[in-house]
């Protein structure tokens, strides 16, 4: 299911004409937040069946769009194996479709897997971005990794939302894999006189030495700009508008080339070079909307095994094969596979 648009609201609704805005709000909440038409009859002061006329009015002018998949035939190894050939990654963890509301029950189980495969020892460290799906992820199962040192990839963000405080998804991490939590007491983009006197605390010196020296690293991805509903407020939406993606806040273009936004250089978040020298690095992402950050990352190095959905497999294989409907960004197609957790790995080989 793909909705096209950017406007979050739009005006009040009137019977026989529905303004673009209006549909794409109406849209947004009841495919994307799970609302239910009563509620957005309500939200949007009109009735029930008009929401109704609403949402088919969406679907016919295409501000919405449903995709069936086909579901997978056998084990699903063979649709692992061609999305990490087609990508160029040494591993793809498969979990059946998600639905937003469940999606860290359902990648749990292929996240635990990936973790388990990167023979983590005690001492070594496993660096953790923040992310919504990582931080849901991060409350369901995850292997026990005893004596792991569990840090942050980038500083604290000013933000409400839970999925971006860094060293809690750490300290839920580190809990969870029995593990030893490293916080980074900084905000992800001091001021210049502060990012000074940062850099040279011994704690937030800790945390850049295992920046270099980390064994694995645990990632989301980030949608383009004009598909997400909230930025970080020091990035500036213009500068970062033509963004693939972000990981770790740091923001690249679809040839995976890192976009420099004012005061990027004072940004405490792990350096994408540094980032590409990390022996294990886990992408965890699923939907539509996050394709042309998944393909410029995995295309630029900066991950090199990717946990995702099965719908979102057969959406990045269709895009390297230059379907670019599929690439345009959106959210996730809808589907119907029975549930299985898929690995395929390209080098099994520890690193």
């Amino acid at each position: 299911m793909v909705i096209n648009g950017s406007a979050r609201h739009g005006p009040r609704p009137d019977e026989g004409r529905f303004t673009p805005e209006v549909m794409y709000s109406a849209a947004s909440l009841y495919y994307l937040q799970d609302a239910t038409q009563a509620d957005i009859a309500e939200q949007l002061g009109t009735s029930r069946a008009t929401v109704s006329r609403i949402l088919a009015e969406a679907r016919r002018q295409g501000i919405v769009r449903i995709d069936v998949i086909s579901p997978v035939t056998g084990d699903g190894t063979d649709l692992a194996t061609r999305t990490a050939v087609a990508l160029g990654l040494r591993a793809v963890h498969l979990a059946p479709n998600t639905v937003r509301a469940v999606a860290a029950a359902a990648l749990a189980p292929a996240l635990s897997m990936a973790l388990a495969r990167a023979q983590l020892h005690p001492g070594e460290t496993l660096l953790v971005s923040s992310g919504r799906t990582i931080y849901e992820t991060a409350q369901a199962h995850l292997p026990n990794l005893p004596g792991v040192l569990v840090a942050p990839t980038v500083g604290g963000l000013d933000e409400p939302e839970a999925w971006y405080q860094t060293n809690e998804i750490v300290r839920q991490v580190a809990a969870k894999i029995g593990g030893t939590p490293v916080f980074l007491y900084a905000p992800a983009l001091p001021g210049a006189d502060l990012y000074e006197r940062l850099v040279l605390d011994h704690s937030t010196q800790r945390v850049l030495e295992l920046w270099r020296t980390a064994r694995c690293a645990l990632l989301a991805i980030g949608a383009p700009p004009p598909l997400r509903t909230s930025l970080p407020a020091f990035v500036p939406g213009e500068a970062v508008l033509t963004a693939a993606g972000d990981v770790c806040t740091r923001f690249y273009d679809d040839n995976g080339v890192p976009i420099h936004f004012p005061g990027a250089e004072r940004l405490l978040a792990i350096p994408l070079e540094i980032l590409k020298k990390v022996p294990v690095t886990i992408a965890v992402a699923v939907g539509l909307e996050r394709i042309r950050g998944i393909l410029a990352g995995a295309r630029a190095g900066y991950f090199r095994e990717l946990v995702t959905d099965i719908p979102t497999a057969f959406a990045l294989l269709a895009a390297v094969e230059g379907n670019s409907d599929e690439s345009d960004g959106a959210p996730l197609p809808a589907t119907a596979i029975a549930p299985a957790n898929i690995s395929s790995r390209v080098d099994q080989q520890r690193v």
